[in-house]
């Protein structure tokens, strides 16, 4: 139970060391670089032999890694225009929309109702004064249909590699999506001439807190802990999101979005422990 706390801690302090270096680089650089430091630590890590994929293999892995690197492109964007906690409780959606879909529990419609509830109380409605910039919902909104397709797929590649291989291949794929918007928008905005010693290490810190080492947590405790246990403590990110969004980043909540952010974890709650021990729920890379 310690290390999967200590995995949320990490990627959300992941999240908040990117934002910082939004100003200077932008968020298509920086999920360029983040991404491409995660593949090559997974690479050096599990070293895969892209030899040996197949045909099958590639139709796994093409979808997996580019909703991996599109849904990462577009959790940075839309960071950048709202808050830490509100974009991790937008994104949680497209899991939970995979949870509830794959249910045929009559008593899980009550969830998405609720978490239907939360969404509304952070929809930027016309003319709401101090509304969230719309687009940045969009983009958080987006970011969890991705992480929805993510998970889908994820099932597929699964099924084709054995251990950690496929993830290894599907953060490359990743990488290789995410890099043309790196290397395009990133050099409208000036990022490649703000590149030093203290950036990319910036940046490497931001891969390993927000993929390697969270990554290597959520899998032990994948081996020791119950399903159940496990979805439930995962759905206390989007509040570890917001804390870290208000201590680090000076990101202060209203009570009606804290409200919203408690409304989308408890029907996360609610779907894990009905859905019992079936499957476990999916990892954060």
């Amino acid at each position: 139970m310690p290390s999967l706390l200590l995995a949320a801690v990490s990627i959300q302090g992941g999240a908040a060391l990117a934002k910082s270096l939004f100003p200077l680089l932008g968020p298509p650089a920086v999920t360029s670089l983040r991404v491409g430091f995660a593949a090559l630590i997974l690479w050096l890590i599990w070293r895969p032999d892209v030899r040996q994929v197949d045909r099958a293999g590639w139709r796994a892995l093409l979808p997996y890694g580019v909703s991996l690197g599109l849904m990462n492109l577009a959790y940075y964007l839309a960071l950048e225009r709202i808050p830490l906690g509100l974009t991790v409780t937008l994104e949680f959606v497209g899991p939970l929309a995979v949870a509830v879909l794959s249910s045929r529990r009559a008593a899980d419609f009550v969830w998405v109702g609720l978490a239907a509830l939360g969404l509304l109380l952070i929809v930027p409605w016309p003319g709401q004064a101090g509304a969230l910039d719309p687009l940045g919902v969009a983009l958080a909104l987006f970011a969890g249909v991705c992480w929805g397709m993510y998970i889908w797929a994820g099932q597929r590649v699964a099924g084709v590699f054995a251990g950690p291989q496929g993830v290894a291949l599907g953060m490359g794929v990743a990488a290789l999506t995410t890099l043309p918007f790196g290397a395009v928008i990133g050099a409208q905005h000036g990022a490649w001439t703000h590149l030093g010693p203290v950036v990319l290490l910036t940046a490497l810190g931001v891969a390993v807190l927000s993929s390697a080492l969270p990554y290597s947590l959520e899998m032990g405790a994948l081996r020791t802990l119950p399903a159940q246990v496990f979805g439930v403590l995962m759905s206390l990110e989007p509040a570890v999101a917001a804390l870290f969004g208000m201590v680090f980043l000076g990101e202060h909540l209203k009570l009606v979005q804290w409200l919203a952010i408690a409304c989308v974890m408890a029907a996360s709650v609610g779907v894990t422990l009905g859905a019992g021990r079936k499957a476990a729920p999916p990892i954060e890379v």
